[in-house]
């Protein structure tokens, strides 16, 4: 048993520690701090700025379409107005109704005969007379 050397058994023991670091809060330095505010707020202006450019590009083409809609309206508007006035003119012309009494009513000019003077009994009130101007077309 010479050569046989005791060998030492060791042990090894595993244990298992919970730690709660749920307490612990991270420092960070105020320059960092003071730094980060700085990007966001400059960011946030950057962004703003961009936000403002793009809904006044949007606004304007907006715009530009609905000015294009009222200049076709405006000239349909023009194109009813110039028919109607020429239409009120042909119905305002006297020939035409001259033509109208006496070819479809059958009217014609009174002779002489026909016209009789109307003398008032007595105590009857007259009526006055009012010239009121016929509505125009502007």
């Amino acid at each position: 048993m010479k050569g046989k050397r005791k060998r030492a058994v060791t042990a090894e023991f595993h244990t298992v520690k919970r730690i709660d670091n749920s307490r612990l809060v991270r420092s960070i330095e105020p320059a960092k701090l003071r730094n980060l505010w700085r990007t966001v707020a400059l960011g946030s202006l950057v962004a703003a700025f961009f936000m403002l450019y793009i809904f006044q590009h949007f606004r304007c083409i907006d715009l530009s379409f609905q000015l294009e809609d009222l200049k076709g309206q405006q000239t349909k508007a023009a194109a009813l107005n110039s028919e109607l006035k020429l239409e009120i003119a042909g119905l305002r012309d006297p020939m035409r109704i001259d033509v109208i009494a006496r070819r479809r009513l059958g009217l014609t000019e009174p002779l002489p005969t026909h016209v009789q003077d109307y003398e008032a009994p007595d105590g009857a009130e007259e009526a006055a007379v009012q010239y009121v101007r016929p509505n125009r077309a502007p």
